[in-house]
């Protein structure tokens, strides 16, 4: 198959849609010319009503970090976009959205990235992601120590916390975020995409 034939698959996806309270609509973005593979939570209510990926204030502050601009975030064949759960996962009684549905990522992320062989780097944005994708060494560190130990795994891998607001507590803490991290990522952004 195809990646062309798998994307139209992915994006038909009902395979939880019991368990959606806005039902299915899966966002995903790829390209065989993908450099960069951004892989993230799960869309939000306003992802899902656009249909566009990290279009919010948690993908501003993702773009910020990247240093890039939403025109080539959005256009650049170099860039591709897939959560660990492709729909809505709806509201927890937290206040936050749930988890990523169990079932996308082991479904699709290996078939996507099977039509995805220029990927260089792997950003992995958030818990759910980084729990998902171990650490070679097996090790098994929380959020905060897996970014903070992030030159261990670059250029291949690079862990950051998830850009939401509550982020910016998070970034206060831990201030070589910004510092060391940051300036990392946006000249390895660069260097792909140039």
């Amino acid at each position: 198959m195809d990646l062309a034939s798998l994307l139209t698959e992915v994006r038909a996806c009902t395979l939880c849609e019991a368990h959606l309270p806005l039902g299915p609509r899966p966002i995903v973005i790829a390209d065989p010319a993908a450099r960069l593979l951004i892989i993230g939570q799960a869309p939000g209510t306003r992802v899902h009503e656009t249909g566009i990926p990290w279009n919010d204030p948690s993908g501003d502050r993702l773009r910020d970090w990247l240093g890039l601009d939403p025109e080539t975030f959005y256009q650049n064949p170099a860039i591709a976009i897939m959560p660990m759960g492709f729909c809505y996962p709806g509201r927890a009684k937290s206040g936050g959205d749930n988890p990523p549905r169990p079932e996308c990522a082991p479904t699709w992320h290996a078939k996507l990235r099977a039509h995805l062989p220029n990927v260089e780097t792997t950003l992995l944005v958030g818990s759910f992601a980084q729990k998902s994708y171990p650490r070679t060494d097996g090790a098994r560190l929380s959020m905060t120590d897996r970014v903070r130990a992030w030159q261990d795994e670059e250029p291949h891998i690079i862990p950051t916390p998830h850009p939401s607001w509550r982020t910016t507590h998070w970034e206060q803490r831990n201030p070589w975020f910004r510092e060391a991290v940051v300036p990392y990522l946006q000249a390895r952004v660069a260097a792909l995409l140039a």
